[in-house]
């Protein structure tokens, strides 16, 4: 894995995420987690298919959090449920515009494989 996950690209917008970092970020869209969470959430969407290992996960997040993308959260309410052992996480305005640059990628990916053929799903039925 490269030593700097992300480099901003001359339009000062983040360039494509890894796969890992994108599965946290979509993880993040809905909310504050912690990595448990992120995990379960991984592994549940993909049925199973993709599990990010603790290593992986925390490297990520860490990657995520020095580029700007993801933020802990400190200062927990008392009254919320939650272990004291967990750290949680949430997207910034930047991991948000990261995400959905992301997700916008895939989308043209994903259209240029079912035009050619390669998906049932065709670009021009959405």
């Amino acid at each position: 894995m490269p030593e700097c996950m992300l480099r901003p690209m001359a339009d000062g917008n983040p360039p494509p995420l890894t796969p890992a970092a994108f599965q946290v970020v979509l993880a993040l869209a809905g909310g504050k987690a912690h990595g448990y969470g992120i995990m379960g959430f991984v592994n549940e969407l993909t049925g199973g298919s993709v599990q990010l290992g603790p290593g992986t996960l925390y490297r990520t997040l860490a990657r995520l959090a020095a580029d700007g993308l993801v933020e802990e959260i400190t200062g927990m309410r008392e009254n919320e449920p939650h272990d004291a052992r967990r750290r949680y996480y949430r997207l910034t305005d930047l991991g948000w515009r990261a995400a959905v640059r992301e997700t916008e990628l895939l989308q043209r990916l994903l259209d240029a494989a079912a035009d050619a053929g390669l998906s049932s799903r065709r670009a021009d039925s959405a």
